[in-house]
């Protein structure tokens, strides 16, 4: 909790002047330019887990609400208060948490969505130049959210506790150094102390190619450290992009009581996309390697990601399976104005090292096919629609035995003042 005190430090600068600008006795300003933003995301999430546990019908709704404002006058200092809020409106029928959460029947088949409320955002900014500097708790993703994310799929999004300077004034380059003191969300928790350091770098060599590199200190679990190559190409009847990363895990540097995590893991994730008058297709293949248990090595593994992006939506591999993870993927779709996006992928999963099945050893991890369709609610500013579903085939491993069929239907409406 001690921990959680500097992220509160903005919340009474802001409480108490959210109508209003606050005057002190000189005249100066304490509080002005308040801007509000906010969310309510309401959705319904089906889930047949293969296993006896009951099927989980859950409705929830996101409700997100912030506020931002200049502070004491001086040109660049802002601070803001952020709150969510989960509900699900009664319904009892899915489990969000470890325990046996059941009817006295049955227990539920999970759904990650926990009704729970929480300071979502609690921070000082100030920009100065080309130099940003943040004391509390907000939003972090890097990148394609791959190793850092709030998990914004879930109801719950995560929020982070952090110190860090950006800075871009070097032309094309963006540096970040950043100090993660503690995380809440996703998950019914409350805030989780650490002492990792996060150092990020990009360079945009040109709109065809960015280098991105970065080292993510996670205390007591691992460094991963890698590289990333992404870039935008127009050629004559298509628009393609692209990503070729490779990153390595080892010991951690940063401890947290008094202890360090060990790895020894790698990754590399090779991925091409074209549209062509709206048609989307794309290519990718992601690994992530593997330990026998036996050869000293361990699964690379990414705790905080935002996973629902990556290796299906069913999210059969929000861990990293002991044996690693390839990922072969193909996906297909369509968006125009007016007509939303469309778009379908198809997953092949195998392991890296094989893994015990019910009569030897295999590489077969199974498959998944997911579908989602998105577009703007005509009429309604902000509000946008959501159908989205996906279907995993299991496969011989141990652990991944069991079919899993998760269906969505959801709306999404955002509002700001300006």
């Amino acid at each position: 909790m001690r921990k959680l005190l500097l992220s509160m430090a903005a919340l009474p600068l802001v409480i108490g002047g959210l109508s209003v600008s606050a005057s002190a006795a000189d005249g100066i300003n304490i509080l002005d330019n308040i801007k509000l933003k906010g969310e309510i995301r309401p959705r319904y999430e089906s889930v047949d887990d293969g296993t006896t546990n009951a099927n989980a019908n859950a409705y929830t709704v996101r409700t997100k609400l912030a506020a931002t404002a200049n502070l004491l006058g001086v040109d660049g200092l802002s601070a803001t208060v952020g709150i969510i809020s989960v509900n699900n409106m009664g319904s009892h029928e899915y489990n969000w948490n470890t325990t046996n959460y059941t009817d006295g029947t049955n227990r539920y088949a999970t759904v990650m969505d926990p009704q729970k409320a929480m300071i979502s955002n609690a921070e000082i900014n100030y920009t100065v130049n080309d130099t940003t500097l943040h004391a509390g708790r907000g939003q972090v993703n890097l990148d394609n959210q791959r190793f850092i994310g709030t998990v914004g799929w879930r109801q719950f999004e995560r929020s982070y506790d952090t110190v860090f300077v950006a800075n871009n004034s070097i032309k094309n380059l963006s540096v970040l150094a950043a100090w993660v003191y503690g995380y809440q969300g996703v998950v019914d928790a409350p805030t989780v102390d650490t002492n990792s350091v996060l150092l990020h770098a990009a360079y945009t060599v040109m709109p065809e190619l960015k280098v991105t590199a970065y080292d993510y200190m996670l205390a007591g679990i691992h460094d991963t450290y890698g590289l990333a190559l992404t870039g935008k190409v127009n050629a004559s009847i298509a628009k393609l992009n692209y990503r070729a990363e490779y990153a390595l895990q080892k010991d951690s540097t940063m401890e947290i009581n008094n202890s360090n995590g060990k790895a020894d893991a790698y990754y590399y994730n090779l991925d091409l996309g074209a549209n062509v008058s709206g048609i989307l297709a794309g290519v990718n293949y992601e690994f992530l390697s593997g330990s026998t248990g036996t050869d000293g090595k361990t699964a690379f593994t990414t705790p905080l990601a935002t996973g629902h992006k990556f290796n299906g939506w069913a999210d059969k591999f929000l861990s990293t399976p002991l044996g690693g993870l390839k990922d072969f993927n193909v996906r297909l779709g369509y968006t125009a104005k007016g007509l939303g996006k469309l778009l379908a992928v198809y997953h092949d999963f195998t392991a890296d090292k094989n893994m015990a099945t019910s009569t030897g050893v295999s590489d077969d991890l199974g498959s998944e096919f997911d579908i989602v369709y998105t577009n703007k609610i005509p009429g309604v500013n902000g509000l946008t629609g959501l159908l989205k579903y996906a279907d995993y085939s299991k496969g011989t491993i141990i652990g991944y035995t069991n079919d899993v069929k998760k269906a969505w239907v959801g709306l999404d409406y955002k509002f700001a003042t300006k």
